[in-house]
């Protein structure tokens, strides 16, 4: 599992985690009953205190997506994965686009209208034929 922070993101490191781990369970590369990396593992790949990656997963775990085997470890959730992490992750997705078009005087209609053209433009026929 690749996870990645990004300073520049004005989300918490503890919600990047989070949504990458959701990221990796909807794109497959994370099925149920995979292990996390331990606490201490990946706190020391991402360089960030072991209390924030402690907080994602509790926070995973709280959400079911995860769940912890005493003494083993963190495990993707059976139930955790599917369709509601998936509109999870596009409400995200969209939450944050909606954040940064209001920062820039964008309105909602016309940050749709722009993604539309962008995947037309880019011939992903699932967002550019509907309307």
């Amino acid at each position: 599992m690749q996870i990645s922070i990004n300073t520049a993101d004005p989300r918490p490191i503890y919600v990047q985690i989070m949504d990458e781990v959701r990221r990796a369970i909807v794109l497959g590369s994370l099925r149920p009953e995979d292990p996390l990396p331990s606490v201490r593992h990946l706190s020391s790949d991402l360089r960030v205190n072991p209390n924030t990656v402690a907080q994602a997963y509790r926070e995973l775990e709280r959400a079911g997506t995860v769940y912890v085997r005493r003494g083993q470890g963190t495990f993707v959730a059976q139930t955790g994965a599917g369709e509601a992490e998936r509109r999870d992750m596009v409400r995200g997705v969209a939450e944050r686009a909606l954040v940064e078009a209001h920062r820039s005087g964008v309105s909602a209609q016309e940050l749709i209208e722009a993604i539309r053209e962008a995947a037309a433009s880019r011939e992903l026929p699932t967002l550019a034929g509907q309307s």
